[in-house]
């Protein structure tokens, strides 16, 4: 069974005619964002169907999928949480506040994704916001000078089915919402 479906397959069509002849392939990010959309996380077969879209290889494509941090090839929860952990951050304590995220929402050692499916929490080298460190994005929304207080009340909203608005610009209602802008093929609704 396709990973896109007619409706979505117009809108990879859209985002295929942004580029001109022969330059298709550079659509790769914006299309695994969108196939991302759908599956919450790119499998093999939507890697496959991107290929297909782009007259390249499912091994390129996975290439450029497994380079990328924001690009997921496993599972994930409703929300991603993305704990930065680079130094800036973690001089400012981003240990303490990626073992409270961890805590909050109950995930096991070892695993990235709370039992009820609802959060994906880890690490991230550099979100690029040094000056606020310590930073966590929640699904991909940036969250400056966060504590482990914080952090915990950032997860039990996520949990309780609420989406904590960020330091600035507009929150995505999930993890999929928030793939769906980045193939900037939609507005958040």
């Amino acid at each position: 069974m396709p990973v896109l479906s007619d409706d979505r397959r117009r809108v990879a069509e859209t985002i295929l005619a942004r580029y001109p002849a022969g330059r298709e392939r550079s659509a790769v990010l914006p299309l695994l964002y969108l196939v991302q959309s759908v599956e919450g996380r790119l499998t093999q077969d939507g890697l496959r169907e991107v290929g297909e879209l782009l007259g390249i290889t499912t091994a390129e494509v996975e290439a450029v999928a497994s380079f990328y941090t924001m690009l997921r090839l496993r599972p994930t929860g409703t929300h991603v949480v993305s704990v930065c952990t680079n130094l800036s951050c973690a001089l400012r304590g981003a240990g303490d506040v990626f073992e409270a995220a961890h805590a909050a929402a109950e995930i096991e050692q070892g695993e990235e994704t709370s039992a009820d499916g609802m959060v994906t929490v880890h690490e991230e080298e550099c979100l690029g916001a040094c000056d606020a460190a310590p930073v966590v994005q929640v699904d991909f929304a940036n969250h400056d000078r966060v504590t482990a207080q914080r952090m915990v009340e950032l997860v039990e909203a996520l949990r309780s089915g609420r989406v904590p608005e960020p330091s600035r610009g507009r929150a995505p209602k999930d993890f999929r919402d928030a793939s769906r802008i980045l193939a900037g093929v939609e507005e958040s609704a």
